[in-house]
């Protein structure tokens, strides 16, 4: 079937019309059409992606050793067995996407290069009517569409953060963001100053050691580590059985949901155990008498993520002499490097700002239902999935402790069963609704800050959406207890209200 056909409204241009349109071409977006061809084959489909081609966060970061913080076997999709080290590269894990993409023949659906501006719901026509602008022609195009399907990632890929600090202008040599890093970036026999303690700085640094002359790993405050081999023992033994692909993947899959679980609950009941077997490990390269202080946070395991270190690179760099670490806070720039509150100078040629990036809702799209603009940071959620008061449309929220895919594929299963719901019932709107009983239920943020306290969430929380005090307007960040309630979800319990087309309306009158 088309992709598309062209649809003419009388509140503005003709546009091109599809069933479902898909923002982004991430690991998200590609997850998406997938199930939509596998479990909705009728539904034709477009995807509108800003970047040149297929991948999201993978495509846009190009710092040295780029790689995953999660293991590729539950990063990786549900439908597709991964065969490669469980912590892959930006390369290979774009090889993997465009394995898949080629499988379903995704790549005809997707239109690169067009950045959605706004997103208008006409409930006369029932209809989404999108406005985007392609990035190589400046060409404004208009699309429409029965269903809205955002997948478009929840950071801006245009800038990442970098907190304001005294003197920065003063600094004579240059301040690079890892998630714009510069190509003619040349760093080697340089003086480096990596300022941040997170997975981008543990990936960065070891990858980066051999060729500057030292890299100073500067912190305000400590990252929790593990490390091991980047290889899985479970899935090398059930190759060596010649089991299916098919079968590692899903065993591997399992075994290692099963280990998670145990240690999150684990840094709950006994946060001092975990903290001791993180250490003791850390240890075996750093020995007895390294400041464990620089690896200690004020917060308990899996508060934040825990930063995953692929073969110990980052504590072999340090063990080296190559690589230091700093605890300190920055009291200025300077010339010639950075001032620390208890007055150290480090001495840098070049100062990378591993401090994060800045969350985007919706993808700083221009929302507006009949003319409405939507404040999603009013709306409540329902289930992580949709928002109130915003027909026929859901968002792609991951999981924060459990990799993000391992969401992707139970809401896509979610949406495509609500779709051939619609299409079955002859329903042609659903919207989540609140009901009279949760009009005066608690408000609660999207995420709890005793439950996950990043600096990229704490910063925005107030523009993301709401969380009710009961089902269904919360979002359940927990995959073992979502991969049996989501599927169970009643599709015609009252928060959701449908309405038939408009015709059959019409007719009836």
């Amino acid at each position: 079937m088309s992709t598309a056909a062209t649809v003419q409204h009388k509140s503005g241009p003709a546009c091109e019309h599809t069933d479902v349109l898909i923002v982004g071409a991430g690991i998200s977006g590609v997850g998406a059409a997938h199930h939509l061809g596998e479990k909705c084959p009728d539904k034709r489909y477009i995807i509108l992606e800003t970047k040149d081609s297929f991948g999201g966060t993978w495509r846009q970061h190009t710092y040295p050793g780029i790689r995953s913080d999660s293991d590729l076997y539950t990063f990786g999709y549900r439908f597709k067995p991964w065969t490669g080290q469980p912590i892959a590269s930006a390369g290979a894990i774009l090889d993997y996407m465009g394995e898949a993409i080629a499988d379903d023949r995704i790549d005809q659906h997707i239109r690169y290069r067009h950045q959605v501006l706004k997103a208008s719901w006409s409930g006369e026509a029932q209809l989404w009517f999108v406005e985007a602008v392609r990035n190589d022609t400046g060409e404004t195009v208009r699309f429409s569409c029965n269903f809205l399907w955002m997948c478009q990632g929840y950071y801006r890929h245009a800038e990442g953060y970098t907190p304001e600090w005294a003197g920065m202008s003063e600094f004579k040599g240059r301040i690079v963001h890892p998630q714009t890093w510069p190509e003619d970036l040349d760093y080697k026999g340089k003086r480096v100053i990596v300022i941040g303690s997170g997975a981008t700085a543990a990936t960065l640094i070891p990858n980066m050691a051999d060729d500057c002359s030292h890299i100073t790993m500067l912190q305000r405050s400590p990252t929790y580590f593990w490390t091991g081999e980047n290889r899985n023992e479970l899935a090398d033994q059930l190759r060596e059985l010649e089991v299916p692909e098919e079968w590692v993947h899903e065993i591997v899959r399992r075994s290692i949901l099963k280990q998670s679980r145990e240690v999150q609950e684990l840094s709950v009941s006994d946060p001092e155990l975990v903290k001791d077997e993180l250490f003791r490990v850390i240890r075996e390269y750093l020995g007895e008498d390294f400041d464990m202080s620089h690896f200690t946070p004020g917060y308990r395991p899996w508060q934040q993520r825990l930063a995953y270190v692929p073969d110990a690179d980052l504590f072999r760099g340090i063990r080296s002499g190559k690589v230091s670490v700093v605890t300190d806070h920055i009291d200025r720039f300077t010339g010639d490097g950075i001032l620390t509150k208890s007055g150290e100078l480090l001495e840098a040629d070049i100062i990378i700002t591993a401090t994060g990036f800045n969350l985007s809702v919706m993808g700083d799209i221009a929302f507006d239902v009949d003319g409405e603009p939507v404040d999603f940071a009013s709306t409540f959620t329902y289930r992580g999935i949709m928002n109130s008061g915003v027909p026929n449309m859901s968002c792609m929220f991951g999981y924060l402790r459990t990799s993000w895919t391992m969401r992707v594929d139970l809401v896509c299963d979610f949406v495509c069963r609500l779709l051939n719901k619609m299409d079955d019932e002859g329903l042609r709107v659903c919207t989540a609704t609140l009901r009279d009983q949760d009009k005066g239920m608690a408000v609660r943020p999207w995420i709890e800050e005793d439950e996950f306290n990043a600096g990229y969430l704490k910063r925005s929380m107030h523009l993301l959406p709401k969380q009710g005090g009961h089902e269904p307007w919360e979002f359940c960040r927990d995959y073992y207890l979502e991969k049996d309630s989501l599927p169970a979800v009643d599709l015609n319990e009252d928060a959701l209200v449908y309405e038939p087309a408009a015709q059959a309306v019409a007719a009836t009158a």
